[in-house]
């Protein structure tokens, strides 16, 4: 039996409204995109979806109290709240560069959080 689905697509900023045809666990069709990467969001959001974590981290030390901080790539939106709840008790200390590992490897996805931007040595 064919399901379908209805997503908005946030692949570009037209904001399509995707219609994802799935079957049996797999993705038969998808209808509404105007480009390719509505194809190809609405497959992945239907099948593994993904995201971005974005949050802030307290720092020690530094010229700011906390830092934002994300996931480099990523992560399996089944995990992102456990990643968050991995973070909860991470301090840092201050000096931190932009870009900079601040947690290698959360939750063994794979991927590292980053530092957002700098924060100086008081």
């Amino acid at each position: 039996m064919t399901e379908k689905r209805e997503l908005t697509c946030i692949g570009c900023p037209m904001g399509c409204s995707l219609t994802v045809e799935v079957n049996s666990g797999a993705v038969t069709g998808v209808s509404g995109n105007i480009c390719k990467r509505g194809d190809e969001y609405a497959r992945r959001e239907v099948i593994a979806p993904t995201r971005m974590l974005t949050t802030t981290l307290p720092v020690l030390g530094g010229d700011r109290a906390t830092v934002a901080v994300k996931t480099k790539g990523e992560v399996p939106k089944a995990l992102l709240l456990d990643c968050a709840r991995a973070l909860r008790g991470v301090k840092l200390t201050a000096p931190i560069h932009s870009g900079e590992i601040v947690f290698s490897n959360i939750l063994n996805t794979g991927i590292d959080v980053i530092a957002v931007k700098a924060v100086n040595t008081l």
